[in-house]
């Protein structure tokens, strides 16, 4: 009888919290998946742990220990055991894991309901996040360039954002820079 692999629980966990991702590595060669599949299970841990509780101290230690995980890949030492962050050691380079690092550190804004601080840091919000995991995931396959994942990032992330802001209202966040959804029309 063959061990199933050790990506096969973070397949399951892209499948419920990012279907889109999920359905877009299972078009991928196998062999690719097994990269892939970490890299985006990482990425819905980190993407939902501001939500999981209304307690800010709670989601900031949620998103340092995945920082803390980042900085053992960076560092090239041992990796703790978990789900995930095992598997996700044997695929992310260190410029890899340097980008889910700034991808997790601007999570925090998900945190808090302030709105962003202006153009610029929603910018830099959404090529550290989106652009951070497209750049992760590219890298770890062998074929990066860390313009093309931030503008490519800053396109899907532009588009989930938009699709994001009635939940994001209802949660009492102000998505939009003045609070006003006329702001994106300028």
């Amino acid at each position: 009888m063959s061990e199933t692999p050790e990506w096969h629980a973070s397949a399951a966990i892209v499948e419920r919290g990012d279907g889109a991702r999920f359905r877009a590595a299972m078009a991928a060669p196998a062999q690719a998946r097994a990269i892939l599949f970490p890299i985006y299970a990482a990425n819905v841990e980190i993407t939902r742990a501001p939500w999981v509780t209304a307690e800010p101290m709670i989601a900031e230690m949620r998103l340092q220990w995945w920082r803390d995980v980042m900085e053992e890949i960076i560092a090239g030492g041992e990796v703790r055991r978990h789900e995930v962050a095992t598997p996700l050691a044997r695929v992310l380079s260190k410029s890899g894991a340097e980008a889910l690092d700034r991808l997790i550190a601007a999570r925090r804004w998900d945190i808090y309901k302030d709105p962003f601080e202006d153009a610029t840091a929603f910018t830099a919000y959404l090529e550290d996040t989106a652009g951070g995991v497209l750049f992760a995931a590219c890298d770890a396959l062998g074929r990066a360039d860390n313009k093309v994942a931030k503008d490519a990032g800053y396109a899907s992330g532009l588009a989930s954002f938009f699709q994001a802001i009635p939940a994001l209202e209802d949660a009492k966040r102000v998505p939009l820079l003045d609070g006003r959804s006329e702001a994106i029309v300028n």
